[in-house]
């Protein structure tokens, strides 16, 4: 019972340091979802080998978008003109950033960390799309699928009111927004509090310092894993607390969001093999040189870096952040149960094999009612999408495919 309190203790601790920049952070994030359009971002990353991956990679510092959420918004711009450099651009800085991580590692690992990671995920991001355009051949056979309304799911020119907008920001950052992240930010500040209070200091520093051997541990554990960029923060603070550096650290929060299974996979589906060994090399490559670099800078001014540094926020609003953050994450969580049940057998069936978080069943769904399908039943586990037998077998299929999946009937 003593053991569970203190993990307990010190997992609220670390959620508490976190909680006011993460709820500014989503609330952020609602804002670039309503006011920055796919279609103002695809239009700038077509023709050209340098600025293409420039342009994708300054876009995708600050959306708020998680390793697998990334992955349907990086197809659609693919199929809407974006070339293979901007994609590869655009999958390596979206889900390293994030307004939303980007807070949470200055509340957590200071600003010098926060800079430092930004700029680097920038620079890989740059630096990988610009080798890619200039090696890879681009293949003329794109789709070009419609770029579907954020807040609707419709296409074409139309109009939302400001109260529409309003509504549907704070729904996505509080609700959406939650449901992807809020699982993946718990269990890891679960395992930092568990790393905080059990893991004796020596063991981190011993195993874990500042050698090129950490580096390469972070790199092998992040690169297959699927890690939330906002989630995994609380335990890199957790380890570097007992003595990892900073450097390994930072190895694995470029990694673990950038690289895991399933981007690797639609990666070679979409853009090649090649465009996949060129993806996971540059990103191994760079993160070790990157954390090799910032612990050179640690070294010598080691006064530049703290842990836990929100000192100066008054206490009772990071209770009630911490409080109201946890709140949310219950409710949207629940919400999400609620809305699962069993596959029904009637109507059109298709498998939809892309789908793999939440983020993609609400793309579908999206997408759909932007075609007035109002009944869709969607399966994460058996990756299945059901709809009406009555509706337009074609269309629907268009629909998902604008959304960034492919799907087909058995």
């Amino acid at each position: 019972m003593v053991m569970l309190f203190g993990i307990l203790k010190e997992s609220f601790y670390l959620l508490k340091e976190m909680s006011p920049y993460l709820l500014f952070g989503f609330f952020f994030a609602g804002l670039l979802r309503v006011f920055i359009s796919a279609e103002k971002i695809a239009s700038h990353l077509g023709k050209g080998r340098i600025l293409p991956s420039i342009k994708a990679s300054i876009m995708g510092i600050p959306l708020p978008l998680c390793s697998c959420g990334v992955i349907p918004t990086a197809i659609s711009l693919r199929r809407q003109g974006a070339n293979k450099g901007a994609t590869l651009s655009f999958l390596i800085s979206t889900p390293i950033t994030g307004i939303d991580s980007i807070l949470a590692t200055y509340s957590l690992l200071g600003a010098v960390f926060t800079i430092f990671r930004v700029a680097v995920s920038f620079l890989i991001a740059i630096f990988c799309g610009i080798i890619a355009n200039l090696l890879l051949r681009e293949d003329e056979s794109t789709i070009s699928s419609p770029i579907l309304c954020s807040i609707c799911g419709k296409e074409g020119e139309h109009e939302h009111g400001i109260v529409q907008k309003i509504r549907y920001m704070f729904h996505y950052a509080f609700i959406e927004l939650l449901e992807d992240v809020g699982k993946w930010l718990i269990l890891g500040v679960i395992i930092g509090g568990a790393i905080g209070y059990l893991v004796p200091k020596d063991i981190i520093s011993r195993f874990l310092g500042s050698d090129l051997k950490a580096m390469l541990i972070m790199l092998l554990i992040g690169i297959p894993m699927y890690v939330c960029a906002t989630g995994s923060i609380p335990i890199v603070a957790a380890l570097m607390m007992k003595g990892m550096s900073p450097g390994a650290g930072l190895v694995f929060l470029l990694t673990g969001p950038a690289t895991n299974m399933v981007t690797i996979t639609v990666i070679a589906k979409e853009l090649g093999k090649r465009a996949v060994a060129l993806y996971v090399l540059i990103i191994s490559i760079a993160s070790i040189l990157s954390g090799l670099l910032l612990n050179s800078i640690w070294e010598g001014n080691k006064n530049l870096f703290y842990i836990k540094g929100t000192a100066f926020l008054p206490e009772w609003i990071k209770m009630a952040s911490a409080i109201s953050l946890l709140g949310l994450i219950l409710f949207s969580m629940l919400r999400g149960e609620r809305e699962k049940h069993e596959m029904k057998e009637e109507g059109l069936i298709l498998n939809v094999p892309d789908m793999n978080c939440e983020h993609c069943v609400r793309s579908i769904k999206h997408a759909l009612k932007g075609i007035n399908v109002s009944e869709v039943e969607v399966d994460l586990k058996s990756k299945k999408v059901r709809v009406p037998s009555n509706v337009d077998k074609e269309a629907v299929i268009r629909a998902i495919n604008s959304a960034g999946f492919k799907a087909y009937e058995d």
